[in-house]
């Protein structure tokens, strides 16, 4: 596989309960100026402190290694990672951000509907116990939510995903967990003034395709680019699009 080297640096940051190299096949399609680290609690940072701010830092490090400004790629959890790391950076640091089937708020109320599909209190409350408790059936979970096709994606079996889910921490990754929970993020979203395009697979089963509506409404820098042959992992799912969706917003910012 042969790819073409991209304008700015690319730096991917991955979803809850995965890990740096879940983007390997997404790297070498773009080529050698990516970035895919571990977030704490994650891979080889597997005894790192979990939380929310302990990932911000993370990207703090890796903007500030770049040397220039990059597009920042955040899946899931990545992505709640870039909305915070923009809030308090005042959008500036970097080039354009790619967001991929996450909500600014995880959590659903009476006036909010936008957050894990088809969640109430009752049932968070029975995730969130079988997380602390019974780590292999939520992470059976997990795995089995990734991806539109139950089997999995090209480039990682339902089977691999469980490994991967398996090997982190379970207490660690609860932290985080709750951290999700708590966070509101819309605000951050709505203050976004950097280009952005807001991935969102048609078939996700983690959050409903609203969701990206609305982020993709809420701020005018925010476009929607959706893959319908994907569920929540569209990179994966559907790899060489997501790849070109990359190396098009690249030439986009370029040429701008």
């Amino acid at each position: 596989m042969t790819a073409r080297r991209l304008n700015r640096p690319v730096i991917l940051l991955h979803g809850w309960t995965m890990r740096g190299a879940i983007f390997d096949d997404l790297a070498a399609r773009l080529g050698p100026d990516v970035r895919a680290p571990d977030l704490p609690g994650h891979g080889a940072l597997r005894n790192g402190t979990a939380s929310l701010d302990a990932a911000v830092a993370t990207l703090d490090s890796e903007v500030a290694e770049t040397g220039t400004e990059a597009i920042v790629v955040g899946w899931s959890l990545g992505a709640a990672v870039a909305w915070s790391w923009l809030e308090r950076h005042g959008g500036q640091g970097i080039a354009g951000l790619v967001t991929v089937d996450m909500s600014p708020r995880p959590l659903n109320d009476s006036n909010w509907k936008l957050g894990l599909l088809g969640s109430n209190a009752e049932r968070l409350r029975r995730t969130t116990r079988e997380i602390r408790t019974d780590w292999p059936a939520a992470a059976q979970k997990i795995a089995t939510t990734m991806f539109a096709n139950k089997s999995g994606a090209p480039g990682l079996s339902r089977s691999q995903a469980l490994a991967q889910v398996l090997s982190n921490d379970p207490v660690r990754m609860a932290d985080y967990w709750d951290d999700m929970l708590a966070m509101d993020l819309r605000a951050a979203a709505r203050g976004v003034t950097i280009p952005w395009r807001v991935a969102h697979g048609a078939s996700s089963r983690v959050y409903p395709a609203e969701t990206a509506r609305w982020l993709a409404d809420t701020s005018e820098a925010a476009h929607l680019v959706r893959f319908a042959h994907s569920g929540h992992s569209p990179h994966l799912e559907e790899p060489e699009a997501f790849a070109r969706l990359v190396r098009d917003f690249d030439a986009e910012l370029s040429s701008a």
